[in-house]
């Protein structure tokens, strides 16, 4: 495989090799005591490929080794490639922020939210305010997900089909139909709640632009990005690439392969919450897209103005996700950390925990996958394995 950017000496751009060294160390050891499978990691500067390191198995049990064309879920990375999908189509005028998504997809006209009772006879008034696109977005629309288990809403979410995602025997179009029947946490705009409000974003992609919503990703992103791996399943020709999904459990990463096999084929519904397999080499362009301000190789996909207010924290009054969302799963820590339109936002570091920069922006995905980009060092760094139910590997 040809390098994903150029790819220089870690001196070259400021960076040194030695402590680079300790990352593969520290993961190294989770791999050789059993914690993880294999990695794959990435780091650049100034849109120089420092430091790329391979370890351990795509399939234990095969003795399968992670390479640098190997195929990984990346579960919630998918939304951060949603968002820019969808802000393409607004720097075209195709909607605006503060439309109500209704407006777009009739199911989400007339919304309703949970007040009491419990998931079988659940008490609704009408929304005094409509879902909105950037609702979506920043994940205060009132949806949730079904796997959140805390809430009777999550538990209607389960009996509709939606336990870990979309429905596998629906559309995009039949799932976000039925997901507009279900009743809102809260008043749309008034808290945060990951959820599946970036999925019916991938919708609304699908409806103002008249393509589907792969065909539209693979035309106006993974195209002109030079993405060739990226996409909703893998076909047959590559499976031989695609590692293998393990759980974590007391004994050690356990096969998984019921899950695993949902990208073997095109899904019925794609979802651009959760949905996508791509490779390091993509993802690292995708993320030094951003970190240029939408452009990549002399191809722009959206304005350097667009990307820094998607980059910027959209909470109301600069709050951070741990005094407006809720203490719910999030691929994110919430102290210290805002969030902006489809990205998770650093605003204090000593809060958030870890000697970072303010203002940086990225997100992870399930099978403890991340990516994140530092614009005061003008850094990529991205981190795929393939282990979900794992605490934080190294965030």
């Amino acid at each position: 495989m040809s390098g994903p950017l150029p790819e220089v000496e870690p001196g070259e751009v400021g960076l040194d090799a030695g402590r680079l060294s300790r990352l593969d160390r520290f993961l190294r050891t989770r791999v050789d005591d059993g914690r993880m499978p294999g990695y794959q990691l990435a780091v650049a500067r100034l849109g120089m490929l420092a430091h790329l390191s391979c370890y351990g198995r795509r399939d234990t049990e095969h003795d399968l080794p992670v390479e640098a064309d190997t195929l990984f879920r990346i579960y919630s990375m998918t939304k951060p490639i949603t968002s820019v999908a969808a802000m393409l189509l607004y720097e075209e005028g195709a909607f605006g922020l503060d439309d109500p998504v209704g407006d777009h997809l009739p199911a989400f006209s007339n919304q309703r939210v949970y007040v009491g009772g419990n998931e079988s006879a659940p008490v609704t008034v009408p929304a005094t305010r409509p879902v909105r696109v950037r609702n979506l977005m920043t994940h205060t629309s009132g949806l949730t997900y079904g796997f959140h288990r805390v809430h009777p809403v999550d538990a209607r979410y389960r009996a509709a089909g939606f336990g870990l995602g979309l429905p596998a025997d629906t559309t995009l179009e039949q799932a976000c139909d039925r997901l507009g029947e279900q009743p809102l946490l809260f008043e749309p705009g008034t808290e945060w709640n990951y959820s599946l409000g970036t999925d019916v974003l991938g919708r609304l992609v699908e409806t103002v632009s008249g393509m589907p919503f792969p065909t539209f990703l693979q035309e106006r992103v993974f195209g002109p990005l030079g993405m060739a791996d990226t996409g909703f399943h893998v076909p047959a020709d590559g499976l031989d690439r695609l590692a293998r999904l393990y759980v974590a459990g007391p004994d050690g990463p356990a096969p998984d392969d019921l899950l695993g096999a949902q990208v073997h084929q095109p899904p019925l519904a794609p979802s651009g919450g959760g949905g996508l397999v791509s490779t390091i080499g993509d993802y690292l362009r995708f993320a030094e897209m951003l970190r240029r301000g939408g452009e990549l190789d002399g191809v722009r996909l959206l304005g350097p103005r667009t990307l820094a207010h998607m980059t910027s924290n959209h909470l109301p009054g600069g709050a951070d996700l741990a005094a407006f969302g809720r203490p719910l799963y999030a691929e994110t820590p919430l102290k210290g950390v805002g969030f902006g339109l489809g990205f998770a936002v650093v605003l204090d570091p000593v809060r958030y925990g870890a000697p970072t920069g303010r203002g940086e922006y990225g997100w992870g995905g399930a099978a403890s996958t991340v990516f994140w980009v530092d614009p005061q060092e003008e850094l990529v760094v991205v981190l795929l394995t393939q282990l979900t139910g794992a605490p934080s590997l190294c965030r």
